[in-house]
């Protein structure tokens, strides 16, 4: 004898004890509908990166001067191949970019030796300065 009852169904065996089973199916088609509607409502994800690329009148005719900064594992920085001899002749060069109105590009070359706050320190000086273009080069002795 077989009663049902909903989602329910009652089971009475020869014995005296009420056998209850669950029907799970109605439990599972509302799960995959909610699944469903849940995957439909999230927004899809836009992994793109906003870029300012230059149009054809605003490249310079000139390219811009090159300085290479070389900071060697010593922690002594090169300008152009002459060493500075302390962080305010930095900041005096620096200074000098800066006030340029077509700046020049500084190329940073950082030995792979040379601790990390003696790069971020000069990276700092020429941000709060003002130079724009910085750029680091020679990072494929990082690789191995």
């Amino acid at each position: 004898m077989v009663r049902k009852f909903h989602s329910m169904a009652v089971k009475k065996s020869d014995e005296s004890e009420v056998m209850i089973e669950m029907n799970m199916t109605p439990l599972i088609d509302v799960m995959l509908v909610l699944i469903i509607m849940l995957i439909i409502t999230i927004p899809i994800q836009n992994h793109a990166v906003n870029l300012d690329m230059p149009t054809r009148t605003s490249v310079p005719s000139v390219p811009p001067v090159v300085i290479n900064l070389d900071i060697d594992a010593n922690g002594f920085i090169f300008w152009d191949g002459n060493q500075l001899p302390d962080q305010a002749a930095l900041e005096i060069q620096l200074r000098g970019v800066a006030v340029m109105s077509n700046q020049s590009e500084l190329h940073v070359r950082a030995n792979k030796l040379v601790p990390y706050k003696t790069v971020a320190r000069v990276m700092a000086a020429a941000q709060r300065i003002g130079v724009t273009k910085i750029g680091m080069v020679g990072n494929e002795q990082y690789v191995d």
